[in-house]
């Protein structure tokens, strides 16, 4: 028999004998690695542990740790939630179940219409763990289309996604059911248990066990409405006990911090059954905070070299028809209104209104850049699954802005527009900032090969001088440009992508705009879409989350409530609370109509940041007593002075509350 020589990530070679597997390599590696193994990866590729290698493989150990080692965990424990389900429902039928972000879910058809319900979750966890206690094999089989048919014959689903994947169709999640190359791969652990996959897997259901079966819901076949609706349980697992115990634990935080509880309990947004799926509708605390946001943003544009404009909510199809949209975006819009003998559409994007702006005059190099903006409004048809409150909806205004320039101020505009966006975001509290640049894809595109050099090369110099961590989504632009997409991580640690700045290089095209060079000659601008805060919606909403709806005091719509302790205390109240709305500030009194202990807390409830209490002491020296949001305790005989002082600071300073002696806390 003769060696094998594969090669490591770091370019060492390993030496192995004729039929060695990736388990004998990462013990050849050294015990601990064989121990944490979870597959390998043969040229990008991830394979089973008891696979055989070949001569000249290049092969990295594939740790549970990971990400591709949690996707895998994942994949293997779906395989195990479907066989539980089989075990105690017979006659239920699998779907599909692949590994997602932080879980894994499976789809099931039960006999008769059944649904499953919690209690039934409680079973299903049950019986996985018995089944991981067993410690069964995952064993892995590949045959051709045929024999594969004969194996699922009684399983509509997988006979489906054998017979179009093996015809070239399908989509991702059926790749990772059966191969496109004529040839099907299935799995088998336990007696009996089947399930068409292409892998890979852990050795073993022993290796898995740290998981927690999550929710149920309704999902359609292939999500298509016109096919049956399936049953879905939702899962995470994760490598580790402390893994999984802190992911349960920052669920429950993004629970107590759904912007969608939060609204209705801080009386902010609702969404009336009687408006549409999608569409809400503001209270005045929240349309209060909105406009401070609104506010912010348009002082911001007007000192950073912004013209303001205005558009229309509809434009006739010719419109959408030169932009392209009814082209590619038909399925995101609503239907036509059909008047005066034309078809007018609500706008899904703010895009082609400025470009008409831009053409409304001829256009000079020295008029360049133009730059517009707009808090304009949009709709979008989306997908009534896909509604998620303010973080997707289907009517939200956009911080739309437009910048037309020449090739040559591209570098510039981006390196500003980048340093201008992320101050922006550090004003509403956001430090943590993650990038990823976007580049040319491998597919058709528009605009020379000059030019996309020029505008990626900017982006990336912008990303660069501003010290943000990026990646690159290598071939990830639109067709139309590459762009920069920036992420910012909140409280509990979540990403949330709100910025994107975009290269257009088609509909300058397609609308055929120009401006007068330097040389006398015609030439075509560039165009930068950018929307900082992605929708005024969806950044209430991840504010709201971000800070579980204690916002800081600049933007509280109620930054200070007094509270008389008796009636003979109201005249006082009132003036403390017209000495704070003379300095500027949003105050309200509660009289004492209740007692002081429930007024109190329901000033804290309502996450006020800070409450006052006056008395005769108060009255008769001109002081209050502050409960400041998350103090210990209240701060008695607080001059008045001292107390505007402090919440001069703290506006100022963008803190959360302002603290005693002066501090203020963030």
């Amino acid at each position: 028999m003769s060696d094998l020589t594969i090669t490591l990530p770091d370019g060492s070679p390993r030496t192995l004998p004729e039929g060695a597997t990736g388990a004998d390599l990462a013990a050849d590696i050294g015990p601990g690695l064989a121990k944490a193994a979870v597959i390998v990866s043969v040229g990008g590729e991830g394979r089973d542990l008891g696979r055989p290698l070949s001569d000249g493989d290049i092969v990295s150990v594939v740790t549970a740790d990971s990400d591709e080692g949690l996707h895998t965990l994942r994949h293997s424990t779906a395989h195990v939630l479907a066989q539980a389900v089989l075990d105690l429902w017979p006659g239920a039928t699998h779907a599909i179940g692949p590994p997602i972000e932080n879980g894994f879910y499976y789809d099931f058809e039960l006999p008769d219409g059944g649904v499953f319900t919690a209690d039934d979750l409680e079973a299903i966890d049950a019986r996985m763990r018995e089944i991981i206690a067993a410690d069964q094999a995952f064993e892995r089989f590949e045959a051709g289309a045929a024999e594969a048919l004969e194996l699922f014959a009684d399983h509509r689903y997988k006979r489906e996604i054998i017979e179009k994947v093996t015809a070239g169709g399908g989509d991702a999640e059926m790749a990772g059911e059966a191969s496109n190359d004529g040839s099907v791969t299935w799995y088998r652990n336990g007696e009996g248990f089947v399930d068409l996959c292409t892998g890979p897997h852990v050795t073993s259901t022993g290796r898995l066990g740290h998981f927690a079966l999550q929710k149920v819901a309704g999902a359609y076949w292939r999500g298509d409405e016109k096919q049956p609706m399936l049953q879905r349980i939702y899962g995470t697992a994760w490598a580790d006990k402390k893994a999984l115990k802190g992911h349960l634990h920052r669920l429950a935080e993004a629970e107590k911090r759904d912007h969608r509880r939060l609204a209705a309990e801080l009386d902010l947004v609702s969404w009336p059954d009687s408006l549409g799926p999608g569409l809400a509708v503001w209270h005045p605390k929240g349309a209060l905070v909105r406009k401070i946001i609104e506010d912010y943003s348009r002082a911001r544009h007007e000192t950073g070299g912004y013209d303001f404009v205005f558009s229309p909510h509809i434009a006739k199809s010719v419109l959408w028809e030169t932009s392209g949209h009814l082209d590619f975006y038909a399925d995101g819009m609503y239907p036509p209104m059909e008047l005066d003998g034309a078809s007018y559409y609500p706008k899904p994007m703010n895009c082609p209104f400025h470009v008409a702006v831009y053409q409304s005059s001829q256009r000079s190099y020295r008029d360049l850049p133009r730059r517009f903006f707009e808090l304009g409004a949009v709709y979008r048809y989306e997908l009534s699954g896909a509604i998620h409150g303010l973080l997707r909806s289907r009517g939200f205004t956009q911080d739309d802005s437009h910048i037309f320039c020449t090739p040559d101020q591209i570098p510039g505009e981006l390196a500003s527009l980048l340093e201008f966006t992320l101050s922006v975001l550090r004003a509403f509290g956001f430090e943590d900032f993650q990038a990823k640049l976007s580049t040319r894809p491998d597919e058709k595109s528009v605009g020379e090969d000059g030019l996309w050099d020029m505008a990626t090369d900017g982006l990336r110099q912008a990303l660069e001088s501003a010290g943000l961590d990026y990646v690159v989504d290598e071939g990830g632009g639109a067709f139309y440009g590459p762009k920069i997409d920036v992420d910012v991580t909140d409280a509990i640690g979540r990403p949330w992508q709100l910025s994107t700045i975009q290269l257009d290089f088609n509909l300058p095209e397609r609308f055929e705009l120009e401006y007068v060079g330097a040389d006398g000659d015609r030439h075509r601008p560039v165009m930068i879409h950018r929307a900082l805060m992605g929708s005024i919606e969806r950044f209430f909403g991840v504010l709201l989350e971000h800070y579980a709806g204690a916002f800081p005091l600049w933007l509280a719509p109620e930054q200070v409530r007094v509270l008389p302790v008796a009636d003979e205390h109201q005249a006082y109240a009132e003036s403390v609370r017209d000495q704070l709305v003379a300095a500027g500030h949003r105050v309200t009194v509660d009289p004492a109509d209740e007692p002081l202990g429930k007024r109190v807390r329901a000033g804290k409830v309502g996450k006020v940041p800070h409450v006052l209490v006056v008395g005769d002491d108060d009255a008769a020296n001109g002081t209050v007593g502050d409960n400041a949001r998350g103090a210990d305790g209240p701060e008695r005989d607080l001059s008045m002075d001292a107390f505007l002082a402090r919440l001069a600071d703290a506006v100022e300073s963008g803190a959360l509350v302002a603290g005693p002696a002066g501090e203020t806390t963030s």
